[in-house]
């Protein structure tokens, strides 16, 4: 095996382990995003107030 041919095999497969890692992180959301609305309807009658009330935060008394 030459020398050029082992390189484009050792590139090739990490452009290949790239992308066998990011598939399922972006590419297969994108692409079945029907599977991913139903976070919206759960969450349709949640106040987000009521759930996490605006003011100062937990971590000023711990940092002071």
């Amino acid at each position: 095996m030459s020398k050029n041919t082992r390189i484009m095999l050792v590139f090739g497969g990490f452009v290949t382990a790239v992308a066998a890692a990011f598939y399922p992180i972006f590419v297969y959301p994108l692409t079945h995003k029907e599977e991913y609305k139903v976070q919206k309807v759960n969450r349709a009658g949640i106040n987000q107030a009521d759930v996490q009330p605006a003011g100062k935060n937990d971590l000023s008394r711990v940092l002071v």
